[in-house]
């Protein structure tokens, strides 16, 4: 058969995963020569050899390609052979394009957990990287997280001052070794090394300095993959608290590292969905239920909730302090609450210095913030809560319109979102934009992104509120660049990122339910504060078909973190009768009289007591009823402590949810006032709180689900979508989806990205590109 060359660009999961090697090596057995080259957003291939071997490789290699590594599908261009032909294969990096904030990286890996075989070296004895925290392969090591240009190579990364000794080198240009052109590796005598800054010998190993402080009861502060962590002891009650009242945080649940899964199997629920999750190369947060019967094993770890967050170690580095130890360790965020992750060791010493008792540190630099990533399972399949290390900067497996287009999100949990040539990236959590550093972030990336080569954005996306930072800054951009700014209604947005996930065509049916999002002017009541809102979301827009029953919030954005003051404009719009009920006796204690009587008349007259259709709220409204939570110290708490109250109580009463007529509202409200009935003669009766919560749960999910039918059966419709913050609520999603299903619908919600604010970008894409024109 005649020779032929044949050019191939490959994208996808393609830079980091060990696809250049692989082809290097199947090219080889085929006897083709040329060039395999990283270049930005996608590996170049240009090979020649016989047409017959030429097509074998691109049969073999989709198939020989191995997770994390993905490869979208090829398109051949073939081409006249050199003459005369390569002299060989050669693997090669094109020149680097600096990354700067790398908010969205195309053609960037994220960073992986280490391999068995690494790990299996690191314990070895017999091994020259014995005990060496940085060990990677071609599978494994940091990769997104230390990238400061792309394409991915070593002299584009923070490893680039790390040259390699000649026993790495060898290794590295040996194309039958499981290192050959791996671009994190190193050893001890070349590689990045660790250092101690706290009590004890200055010159001892900085590892067991380390544990000895996690021994005796100190918090240390650990240089990880993507910024700092904070660690302590999970089972030593007075070290947690310490390490909560440092660091700000006094009741948000934290996460656990253990070495293997056997230091928490008898304590949790622990499913082979779950187990797979757990060992998976981005090493997410697991949310794992408690045994029934279990309680919180570890004090002051996770208060009040059923599941603990528990992750295997992200990196070498953290196995070698999970196995030293020996026992959980809790891992959270290095920062005060509120404050962004610290990223630098000089940052780090500064800003944790009353709050950690010892530094962990290495002479590796960080270049870009990551959070751990958290998930949970719903009927199996992992729902991730949020999106950072282990998956960014990787796109979502999605088929987007044509179109270039770029969204903000919101200003709550910023994940911005750019689509391009039919795909999409999700920027990593930057955080709530409340603080100067997230907003710097955000408009040092989005200056970055539109400074890109390739195709120039044709639309800017962010959420109408117009006190929002990021629509201020989508604004101000689409004025500068002469853009068409989409502004895209909230609870629309978290409708239209489920549908874009999952490859739905409009029209749809969504319930979306969060905890507050800014609406339009419509229906009776003209409240703009949504949160409990069933859309029909169609080509053009969306329309409003029922919500929740509104109620007041006496003082507004202050009502945000105290559930009492939500439960006081329930009773309120319930009437006399309500506010004076014996069961609403804890939400009456929480006031003094006579801030009781001033929020009371403030409602009256409407002075500062918006009404809203929030469904968080409500929530927040039957925390305070049953006295779980007053005032909240982070966003989530009162659904939180009712979902684990209600997972103890035995199959519950439901409570009517009816439908009442509404102005601007084809069906109407759904009216929370029999449930609320039902839980104050269940609290006056001395009923069990675990009951109550498991009541309100259920009656909640049979009134979504309800509602939804009845229009669905108007509409034709026969999926309906479940969006929104409220939504990461597991109970609350499985009854609704169950209900759903008895009612012969499809229930669908996200899964590869969060239901929360985190994954409103992506709405709000779709909602761009579905208004660009479709050129040729």
């Amino acid at each position: 058969m005649s020779a032929a060359r044949l050019r191939l660009w490959c994208r996808g999961v393609v830079q980091g995963v060990g696809f250049r090697p692989l082809v290097h090596r199947l090219a080889t057995e085929l006897q083709l020569v040329g060039e395999v080259e990283n270049v930005a957003g996608a590996v170049r291939l240009e090979l020649q050899g016989e047409r017959r071997s030429l097509e074998l490789l691109l049969r073999r290699l989709p198939e020989a390609l191995q997770p994390p590594g993905a490869l979208e599908p090829l398109a051949p261009e073939w081409l006249p052979p050199l003459v005369p032909a390569p002299p060989g294969l050669r693997i090669a990096a094109a020149t680097a394009q600096p990354l700067g904030a790398g908010l969205i990286a195309p053609s960037l890996a994220a960073d992986l957990a280490p391999c068995p075989t690494c790990l299996a070296e690191l314990h070895d004895p017999a091994n020259r990287r014995h005990r060496y925290p940085f060990i990677s392969c071609s599978q494994c090591g940091p990769r997104y997280s230390i990238a400061s240009a792309e394409p991915y190579a070593r002299a584009h990364t923070t490893l680039a001052d790390f040259p390699l000794c000649p026993a790495c080198q060898r290794e590295f240009d040996d194309p039958g070794d499981r290192r050959f052109h791996a671009e994190t590796i190193g050893c001890p005598a070349c590689g990045p090394q660790l250092q101690w800054q706290g009590a004890g010998p200055g010159g001892g190993d900085p590892l067991a300095a380390a544990l000895a402080l996690l021994a005796a009861g100190g918090i240390l502060a650990l240089q990880g993959v993507g910024g700092f962590q904070l660690l302590v002891a999970a089972s030593n009650g007075a070290v947690v608290a310490r390490l909560r009242q440092r660091k700000q945080r006094p009741a948000k649940p934290l996460a656990l590292l253990v070495a293997d899964l056997e230091a928490i199997a008898p304590l949790v629920e622990l499913s082979e969905p779950e187990k797979l999750q757990l060992q998976h190369p981005a090493a997410p947060i697991v949310l794992l239920r408690l045994r029934p019967g279990q309680r919180q094993p570890f004090a002051g770890v996770a208060p009040g909730s059923a599941a603990l967050g528990v992750m295997l170690p992200a990196s070498p580095l953290h196995q070698l302090l999970a196995a030293g130890f020996g026992r959980p360790l809790v891992a959270t965020s290095g920062n005060r609450s509120g404050e962004p992750l610290c990223l630098e060791p000089a940052e780090a010493l500064n800003r944790l210095a009353g709050i950690a008792d010892g530094f962990l540190l290495h002479n590796r630099p960080i270049v870009r913030r990551l959070d751990d990533s958290v998930l949970q399972l719903i009927e199996g399949r992992p729902v991730l809560l949020r999106r950072a290390r282990g998956y960014a900067p990787q796109a979502l497996a999605l088929q987007a319109p044509p179109g270039t287009a770029l969204a903000l999100g919101g200003d709550l949990k910023s994940a911005p979102a750019l689509a391009r040539g039919g795909r999409v990236w999700l920027a990593p959590l930057l955080g709530d934009l409340a603080g100067p550093l997230p907003q710097q972030l955000l408009g040092e990336g989005l200056e970055q992104l539109l400074e890109r080569p390739g195709p120039g954005l044709a639309a800017l996306a962010c959420d109408g509120h117009p006190g929002y930072a990021s629509h201020q800054l989508a604004a101000v951009a689409a004025r500068r660049l002469g853009l068409p700014l989409q502004l895209v209604q909230h609870h629309r947005a978290h409708g239209l990122a489920v549908a874009a996930e999952h490859g739905l065509p409009l029209p749809l049916l969504v319930w979306a339910c969060d905890g507050l999002g800014y609406g339009e002017l419509a229906g009776a009541s003209g409240h703009r504060l949504w949160g409990g809102e069933l859309l029909w979301l169609t080509a053009s827009g969306a329309e409003r078909w029922a919500c929740l029953r509104p109620f007041p919030l006496p003082g507004g954005e202050r009502a945000m973190a105290e559930p009492r003051r939500a439960a006081l404009g329930l009773l309120a719009a319930a009437g006399p009768e309500a506010l004076g009920h014996p069961g609403a006796a804890a939400c009456r204690a929480a006031f003094s009289p006579g801030d009781w009587q001033l929020l009371l008349q403030a409602i009256a007259s409407g002075c500062h007591s918006p009404l809203c259709s929030s469904t968080g709220r409500l929530f927040d409204a039957a925390a305070s009823l049953l006295d779980l939570c007053q005032r909240s110290s982070f966003e989530g708490e009162a659904g939180l402590l009712l979902e684990g109250l209600a997972l103890q109580a035995p199959p519950p009463q439901v409570a009517p949810m009816p439908l009442l007529p509404a102005a601007g509202l084809e069906l109407g409200w759904l009216d929370w006032q029999p449930l609320l009935h039902s839980l104050l003669n269940a609290r006056a009766a001395g009923v069990a709180p675990q009951e109550s919560a498991a009541c309100f749960h259920a009656s909640l999910a049979a009134g979504l689900a309800g509602a939804a039918a009845e229009a669905a059966g108007r509409l034709g419709a026969t999926t309906v979508l479940l969006a929104g913050g409220c939504f990461q609520n597991r109970l609350l999603l499985e009854l609704t989806a169950t209900a759903l299903r008895g009612a012969g619908l499809v229930p669908r919600w996200a899964e590869q990205l969060p239901s929360n604010d985190g994954g409103l970008a992506l709405g709000q894409l779709w909602a761009a590109l579905a208004d660009l024109p479709i050129t040729k």
